[in-house]
């Protein structure tokens, strides 16, 4: 598996405006941006932690997949992604092995990264997501 480091670890929130500030102020994280990404009905902001991510996300309608997280368990951590350098090859090679994806096939996510989730019963009941960036941004 081509996987490189830890992409960024999602966290699910009820409100961004009342959750940045732990992560700007307290924390002292680098906020990278703020983004709305329609096709998940989420807002996102990322902070910059090492050589790794926060991710925040915010549902922006009730059908949201970060809403119905938060509706069952409450605010918290959500996925971990992994930065691969196909998303695609990787979804393959998953198959292959037996391991059942959410995703047949790479989806637009944020910051316009490629991105596939493996189904949590296979992963250790954690949910996984694959990301791959174009060359210039993972070289920044």
């Amino acid at each position: 598996m081509a996987v490189s480091r830890i992409d960024h670890i999602g966290i699910a929130v009820e409100s961004l405006e009342k959750t940045i500030p732990f992560y700007r102020d307290v924390l002292e994280l680098e906020l990278l941006s703020i983004e709305e990404v329609p096709s998940q009905k989420v807002r996102v902001a990322m902070f910059a932690i090492g050589n790794s991510r926060i991710e925040l996300l915010e549902p922006t309608s009730p059908e949201s997949p970060i809403a119905k997280a938060i509706e069952k368990r409450g605010q918290g951590v959500h996925h971990i992604a992994y930065a691969v350098d196909s998303a695609a090859a990787e979804i393959e090679s998953f198959i292959e092995k037996g391991i059942r994806m959410i995703d047949a096939a790479p989806r637009t996510g944020a910051g316009g990264s490629r991105i596939a989730f493996v189904h949590p019963s296979d992963s250790g009941k954690v949910l996984t997501e694959l990301c791959e960036h174009e060359q210039a941004e993972e070289e920044n």
